[in-house]
C-alpha cells in the first residue's frame, strides 16, 4: 500500500479509507494507483469500459496533444506562452492527481503548455487556449499550467474541439491579490472521450472564477479541486451542461477550505434529453460537489447548489452534494441539489398569455440556464452558449 503526505498532512494509501475528501492519496506516477473498478467511489458512476483504456493502460498509441495559444496583441509583453518538457519545475506546484487517469496523463504526456501572466499586469481580452482532438486510433495526453503572478488580472478561454480520446491536467496557480477568470468550453464532437483533472492553488486575497460548459462529447468527466493557501481567497465555480442521448457528463468537485476567512460559491445547472425513438434511450449526468471546511478554517463562507432538468424519458441525473465541517466558527455554509421536470404551473402561466406550449417550455429552459450563463464576463461566449441551448432544444420535443 502506498502512503504519502499532502501539504504536510498525512495522505492514506490509494483505494483505502481516508479521513476527509481533502486527504485523498495523490501522486504524479500512474504506477502508484491501482486499476480502478466500478465499485470504487471515484468511478462508480462512469462506465469504465467506455473510456477506451484510459484507466488501465490499454489505450491506443500516445501522441502529442494538439494545442494552440492565442495571445491578444495588447498582451504580448505581459503573457508568456511556451511548451514545457515533462519534469519542468513549473509543473506540479498546485498539487498531484488524485485518480489514476489524471496520473496517467502526467506520466505519459510528451509535453505540457505553460501560460503565465506577469505581476500586476491586466489582460482585458481573453487569452484563448484551444485543444483539438487527434481523431481515431490514437490517444493524446497533456497538461496546461495557467499562472498569475501577484496582482495580475486575466481571462483565459480554454476550448476543446474535434474528435478523439484525450486526458489532461489543468494546473492553476494564482498569486497573492491576483484574479483569474477561466472559461472552459468542452464542445467536442459526439464521439470524443475526455477526462480532465483541474487543480487550483489560490494565494492571499486572490480570486478565481472557474466556468465550465459541457455540451459535446460521448463521455466528458471534469474534476476541479480548489485549495486555499492563505486567507482572503475567493473562488466561484460555475457550470452548465446539456446531455443528449448516448452522452455521459460528469462533474466532480472539491473545494478545500484549509485556512481562515475564505469564500466559495458553487453553482452548476444541467439538462438532459434522451432520444425516445431509439431502442435504449439514455442520457446520463453525474455531479458530485464536495466542500471541506477544516478545523482551522475560521470565518469560512461557502454555498453550493446543483439543479437538473430532465426533459425526456430515458434520462438520468445523479447529484451528490457533500458538506464536511470541522469547525462551527464560520460565516455560513450550505448546499442544495434538485432533479426534476418542468414546473407545469410556469408553462400554464405563459400559455395563458398567448405563448405556444413548445415555445413556453423553451423559454423556461433558457431562463433556467441564464442564472449561470449571465455571470460569464465575455459577451461572445454568453451568446454562443445561448445559441447552443437553442440548437439542443430544437432537436427534441420537450
Amino acid at each position: 500500500m502506498t502512503t504519502g503526505t499532502i501539504d504536510g498532512q498525512k495522505a492514506v494509501g490509494n483505494a483505502t479509507p481516508h479521513n476527509t475528501k481533502g486527504d485523498l492519496f495523490s501522486s504524479f506516477d500512474v504506477e502508484d494507483f491501482e486499476i480502478p473498478s466500478g465499485r470504487d467511489e471515484l468511478w462508480r458512476f462512469i462506465a469504465l469500459r467506455r473510456i477506451r483504456g484510459l484507466h488501465n493502460g490499454t489505450f491506443a498509441e500516445v501522441v502529442e496533444q494538439d494545442i494552440q495559444v492565442d495571445v491578444p496583441a495588447e498582451a504580448t509583453d505581459s503573457v508568456n506562452a511556451e511548451t514545457l518538457a515533462p519534469g519542468d519545475a513549473r509543473l506540479g506546484r498546485a498539487g498531484a492527481p488524485v485518480d489514476r487517469v489524471a496520473a496517467q496523463a502526467w506520466t505519459a504526456m510528451p509535453s505540457a503548455q505553460y501560460v503565465g501572466f506577469s505581476s500586476n499586469s491586466v489582460t482585458t481580452e481573453p487569452v484563448t487556449v484551444t485543444v483539438t482532438g487527434r481523431g481515431e486510433g490514437v490517444t493524446s495526453f497533456g497538461a496546461t499550467v495557467i499562472e498569475l503572478a501577484a496582482g495580475a488580472e486575466a481571462t483565459v478561454a480554454l476550448n476543446y474541439r474535434g474528435s478523439g480520446t484525450h486526458a489532461d491536467n489543468i494546473e492553476i496557480v494564482i498569486g497573492d491579490n491576483a484574479r483569474l477568470t477561466l472559461i472552459v468550453d468542452a464542445d467536442w464532437d459526439d464521439d470524443a472521450v475526455h477526462l480532465s483533472g483541474h487543480t487550483a492553488s489560490l494565494g492571499r486575497d486572490s480570486v478565481l472564477r472557474h466556468n465550465v460548459s459541457t455540451f459535446g462529447g460521448q463521455i466528458v468527466r471534469i474534476v476541479p479541486r480548489v485549495k486555499f493557501t492563505a486567507p482572503g481567497g475567493d473562488a466561484e465555480l460555475l457550470g452548465v451542461y446539456f446531455a443528449d442521448d448516448g452522452q455521459y457528463i460528469e462533474n466532480r468537485l472539491l473545494v478545500d477550505h484549509a485556512v481562515p476567512n475564505c469564500r466559495s460559491n458553487v453553482m452548476y445547472k444541467g439538462a438532459l434529453q434522451a432520444d425516445p425513438t431509439s431502442d435504449k434511450p439514455e442520457a446520463r449526468t453525474c455531479w458530485v460537489g464536495d466542500v471541506l471546511i477544516r478545523s482551522n478554517a475560521l470565518g469560512t463562507d461557502t454555498y453550493e447548489v446543483n439543479r437538473n432538468l430532465v426533459l425526456t424519458e430515458g434520462a438520468r441525473a445523479d447529484t451528490i452534494p457533500n458538506l464536511e465541517i470541522e469547525t462551527g466558527e464560520i460565516s455560513g455554509a450550505g448546499h442544495a441539489a434538485t432533479v426534476g421536470r418542468f414546473d407545469n404551473d410556469h408553462v400554464f402561466y405563459l400559455m395563458a398569455r398567448g405563448i405556444p406550449e413548445d415555445e413556453a417550455r423553451r423559454l423556461i429552459i433558457h431562463g433556467f440556464f441564464s442564472e449561470v450563463i449571465n455571470r460569464i464576463p465575455v459577451e461572445s461566449i454568453r451568446e454562443e452558449l445561448e445559441r447552443r441551448i437553442t440548437a439542443e432544444l430544437e432537436s427534441v420535443h420537450v
